[in-house]
């Protein structure tokens, strides 16, 4: 199958490299050096799911029109990758892989005429340096129909991304989109302190504010009727739970996902992305959270402070010690 994936980066480095290898006629989008880089040497893929160069055709902007699009770029990017490449995907499916929430509802706004699939990304990817991606964790791809996708075209899809990688196929993206959101939750405060996110949920003061975090989430999200899905064996029951429970029997949860990336140093993708001097997926991940209580005239505090501060650390490139977060961030007025 002819399939583009727009975004060669850690997510779609990794599917890019992976489809190419099972056989499938892959092309992409890359920008910078990273165009550059997998124009002369290929696609490098290591880690979790072996070893392999990938030889693929990448462009600014596709050039052909392809059976299959996916979407991996970074939230904030996803708008204009749709629009600058438009004219060849207009009425193709698209598999929109992203974090946070909103990916979907973009793509729509953008291409109205294309079929629409949501991906959830659980496998772990890091971007080492240009043309260059390595798997730290070999965990399976999650869809679900989207606008405009039938049962059929969502099963087609999964049988041609299994030849590659695993997948789960899940009856509700929105709910397993959610329950990765508050997954995501980790990668804030290692962006603003500059911390691995086991050393930050070692610390007393950040794991306090991260749970908060989490909590203000939950709790807004069954004000709005959503169902948490079963995401990496973390189920909708875990997390009402910590919707309910006080800040010190919540942060075992965030504990449980520390311990779950083993004892090598995570930095979270958002931390990534400061250190890459790129803007950060801030606004699609704790800030998703803000912009769903707003249009709906409530608050969330914790998660509001939590932005503003990913925000003053793109802005000066200064890390917040721990003490400091903990008097920035409202966790005593989370309710």
């Amino acid at each position: 199958m002819r399939i583009a994936v727009l975004g060669a980066g850690a997510v779609g480095g990794t599917l890019a490299a992976l489809l190419a290898r099972a056989g499938h006629e892959v092309s992409g989008t890359a920008r910078g050096a990273n165009l550059e880089a997998i124009r002369s040497g290929g696609l490098q893929l290591t880690g979790g799911w072996g070893s392999f160069t990938a030889h693929i055709q990448v462009e600014p902007v596709l050039t052909s029109r392809p059976e299959l699009a996916i979407l991996a770029t970074k939230a904030q990017d996803a708008a204009g990758a749709l629009r600058d490449s438009a004219a060849a995907l207009d009425g193709v499916p698209v598999l929109v892989v992203q974090n946070g929430l909103g990916g979907l509802r973009v793509a729509h706004e953008t291409l109205p005429g294309s079929p629409l699939l949501g991906g959830l990304a659980l496998f772990a990817a890091s971007y080492l340096s240009p043309g260059q991606v390595t798997v730290t964790g070999a965990n399976p791809l999650i869809l679900g129909a989207g606008p405009g996708a039938s049962a059929g075209l969502l099963a087609d899809v999964a049988e041609v991304l299994r030849v590659a990688l695993p997948v789960e196929v899940t009856p509700d993206i929105d709910g397993a989109q959610w329950t990765k959101l508050l997954i995501n939750h980790v990668n804030a405060l290692p962006a603003i302190t500059g911390l691995s996110v086991q050393e930050v949920v070692a610390d007393a003061r950040l794991i306090r504010v991260m749970t908060a975090s989490m909590r203000e989430t939950v709790r807004l999200a069954r004000r709005l009727g959503v169902r948490f899905g079963t995401v990496q064996g973390v189920s909708g029951g875990i997390l009402n739970l910590i919707g309910i429970a006080p800040l010190w029997l919540g942060a075992a949860f965030p504990r449980l996902l520390a311990r779950r990336m083993g004892d090598v140093p995570n930095p979270g993708s958002t931390l990534q992305s400061i250190r890459r001097g790129r803007l950060t997926e801030i606004d699609f991940l704790n800030g998703a959270v803000v912009a769903a209580a707003r249009e709906r005239g409530l608050e969330s505090p914790v998660n509001s402070a939590i932005v503003d501060l990913v925000h003053e650390v793109e802005r000066t490139g200064r890390f917040f010690p721990a003490d400091e977060v903990a008097k920035r961030v409202p966790v005593s007025r989370s309710r």
